[in-house]
């Protein structure tokens, strides 16, 4: 029996959800699917610029699942865009984030709400430790 998948936390989920090479017509061209997921995956690791250990935080995985996870969006990536097909975003395992963003501190586990849009943190705002990771508001 397989393992059920865990929902992976996305904070970002823009209205456009659809891409395709211009000037082809949609009935001649094949089309490959990115998650939602898959898409925070690439937001976080190659826009962002953060570590996969830091990013998989973020999503509520494991470096070792974050790694799988941007490998198979980067792949669907590669193909759309060397062999011209549309790239449709949808599905996945996902939990929405919506209002605020709310972080932990490793070292004093301090837990505290930050506005989205604010920016990353410098530091926990209890003992100013600069490692700290965001979790899943409940």
């Amino acid at each position: 029996m397989v393992r059920p998948k865990k929902n992976r936390v996305v904070a970002f989920k823009p209205d456009i959800s659809y891409f395709k090479p211009r000037g082809i017509p949609m009935l001649e061209l094949e089309e490959v699917q990115l998650t939602v997921d898959e898409r925070e995956a690439i937001r976080l690791s190659d826009l962002l610029g953060l570590s996969y250990e830091d990013a998989g935080r973020s999503m509520g995985v494991s470096r070792a699942t974050f790694g799988r996870i941007i490998q198979h969006a980067r792949k669907v990536i590669a193909d759309s865009l060397i062999n011209g097909k549309a790239i449709n975003v949808e599905g996945g395992n996902y939990t929405l984030v919506e209002d605020s963003r709310v972080f932990v501190c490793e070292k004093c586990n301090h837990r505290w709400e930050e506005s989205k849009g604010t920016g990353k943190p410098e530091g926990c705002p209890s003992c100013n430790n600069e490692y700290f990771h965001r979790i899943i508001a409940k």
